[in-house]
């Protein structure tokens, strides 16, 4: 019942990539949308939303959201693992999904972002960086899992995926955690 990563409203890196003209109205898919802040913004913004959580509570919240200000998306309630769309997305918001899952479970997530994904088509993803100190000492601790930068960098490896140059945007938490921003083109 406890989501750390739930900042109670829109990740700010969401609205600096919207600002910028990074991020413009395609058809996307947000895995892991929790309570739909970033499904009700990019609706707004004229996006043709996806929003995917395996909780019936977080599909709830999100439906709620998007009612209460007439917008619309399309909710699918399952898991992230196994579930397959019936075309590819244009692009994905990957916030809260990856950080969530237990790390064995990232290559087949990782797998899933690509298939999901057109040739071409850009994964906007804020990888999370809270390193406990135990970590030294070899103990995986979450969620959220902190994904540092060399293991995403293996997880999404080029010529897969192209990787802008650093330095990557950083985005503080209200949890005492950080994301770290980035957006990958999936190989053609």
């Amino acid at each position: 019942g406890t989501t750390p990563w739930d900042r109670g409203a829109a990740n700010p890196q969401l609205a600096a990539w919207l600002v910028a003209g990074a991020l413009k109205p395609c058809r996307i898919l947000i895995p892991g949308c929790g309570s739909g802040y970033e499904a009700a913004t990019l609706a707004l913004a004229g996006f043709e939303v996806t929003a995917l959580d395996y909780a019936p509570i977080a599909i709830e919240r999100t439906r709620k959201l998007l009612d209460g200000q007439g917008l619309k998306a399309t909710l699918v309630e399952a898991d992230a693992l196994d579930w397959r769309p019936g075309q590819p997305f244009d692009v994905i918001y990957e916030q809260t999904c990856l950080c969530a899952l237990y790390p064995d479970h990232w290559r087949a997530y990782a797998d899933q972002l690509q298939r999901w994904l057109k040739p071409g088509g850009k994964l906007f993803a804020l990888f999370v960086q809270y390193l406990r100190p135990e970590a030294a000492q070899g103990e995986i601790q979450g969620p959220p899992y902190h994904c540092d930068i060399t293991a995403m960098r293996a997880l999404f490896p080029e010529p897969l995926w192209s990787w802008p140059k650093p330095p990557y945007a950083r985005t503080s938490h209200p949890a005492g955690l950080a994301e770290l921003a980035v957006v990958l083109e999936r190989a053609g």
